[in-house]
């Protein structure tokens, strides 16, 4: 029984840790814009130059060790 009165408030805590972090994420721009990665997994986008001159360099310099 003694050990309810460290839970509750640990639980406590906890929950207002958790509803600050929900207000901040919120506040923060987090869900501003649900719409919009969900929707751009469908379109293909053409690799960049650089990406695959990167992607180039360090497959010859695996080569030349």
């Amino acid at each position: 029984m003694d050990i309810i009165y460290l839970l509750m408030p640990l639980a406590l805590i906890f929950v207002a840790v958790a509803v600050w972090a929900f207000f901040w994420a919120v506040d923060d721009g987090q869900y501003d814009d649900l719409e919009s990665p969900s929707h751009s997994i469908l379109f293909d986008q053409e690799p960049s130059a650089q990406k695959t001159t990167t992607s180039i360099s360090t497959s010859e310099n695996k080569a030349n060790d």
